[in-house]
């Protein structure tokens, strides 16, 4: 009977053994053909969202280490901006003089991959910039710097150095205009811009250098891009706009200049993140007439009414930034 018994579970053992191997097997042969088909088969879309978004990251060598440097040159190169020669007519901008049009909508922006909010507020003048206290060493979470200033809400705006990973925020990249006034300024090249001018009209521009703030009577504003829409004119015309998939923050203005904050969480199982033409696309929908890029990936926040709308993807919560887009 004991002999029985052991070749029984014996029997068993080996069984259980066979069928873990076979589904050990194929998952091994189900990964091993899905890499084959996403990196050297048809599905090319797929491959190129994978590099992109990991080139837009500081883990690039999930991308570098599958993918040969001439064939993520191709695929930055095919996924890249097509933009026209379109230069701003702030003249089809009319912003609503009435002092008393104070009206702000928060608005839950949906898709089948990604979650996000967007806040509508009607009166352009109570946009302006907020920055770090401690700008050029060390950056504020965008709840301090909303806080700091007494506003009622506000997204992340530009972006920053950081070499070591640190994330302190604290050095930013380009120009910081801040009520009518230089504040911060990296060098004295040219800056691709993003901010609102003395008659609160939302004022995109590249290669601007400090005498064309001062020409333009530019108010608040911070160095980042690229432009997404231009007198109501899309700038992405092929691919994704080169950036992947990522958590969003951006920015546009109607043509009444209502202004939309957008921002679009990522990097997580609720919301995988949005591409350039999506935060494009969205932006159009809502009637922006002329929209930015703004600083993304963990930067992306959305602080209103003393709360924290989005979900960050860093893991520690909100991350140190040094400037921020606030509503007064």
């Amino acid at each position: 009977m004991r002999s029985g018994g052991r070749e029984v579970r014996g029997k068993i053992i080996r069984g259980a053994l066979y069928v873990f191997g076979f589904i050990l097997f194929e998952v091994v042969y189900c990964g091993i053909l899905a890499f084959m088909l996403v990196f050297h088969g048809p599905m090319t879309n797929i491959k190129e969202n994978y590099v992109t978004t990991a080139m837009a990251t500081f883990h690039q060598c999930l991308a570098t280490s599958i993918v040969s440097k001439e064939e993520i040159d191709a695929i930055l190169l095919k996924t890249s901006f097509n933009f026209e020669d379109e230069k701003e007519d702030l003249n089809n901008v009319k912003v609503n003089e009435n002092p008393s049009n104070n009206e702000i909508k928060l608005i839950e922006i949906s898709s089948e991959r990604f979650k996000g909010q967007m806040l509508i507020v009607s009166n352009p003048k109570r946009i302006g910039v907020g920055s770090s206290k401690n700008l050029g060493k060390g950056g504020m979470t965008l709840s301090s710097i909303v806080k700091n200033y007494g506003a009622i809400g506000g997204i992340n705006a530009g972006g920053f150095g950081d070499p070591n990973l640190t994330g302190t925020g604290g050095k930013p990249n380009g120009i910081i205009v801040e009520g009518g006034k230089i504040k911060y300024q990296e060098s004295t090249m040219g800056y691709t811009m993003v901010g609102f001018d003395k008659d609160d009209k939302l004022v995109i521009g590249t290669n601007m250098k400090e005498k064309d703030i001062l020409e333009r009577n530019i108010r608040d504003a911070v160095s980042f891009g690229p432009p997404l829409i231009i007198n109501g004119k899309t700038m992405i015309k092929k691919g994704n706009g080169g950036m992947g998939i990522n958590p969003r923050t951006a920015i546009g203005q109607t043509q009444d200049g209502k202004v939309l904050l957008l921002v679009i969480d990522g990097r997580s199982e609720h919301s995988l993140g949005a591409t350039l033409k999506d935060v494009q696309n969205i932006l159009l929908e809502y009637g922006a007439y002329n929209a930015s890029n703004l600083d993304g990936g963990s930067s992306t926040t959305m602080v209103y009414q003393e709360k924290l709308i989005n979900k960050p993807s860093d893991i520690l919560g909100e991350r140190s930034i040094p400037t921020a887009f606030i509503i007064k």
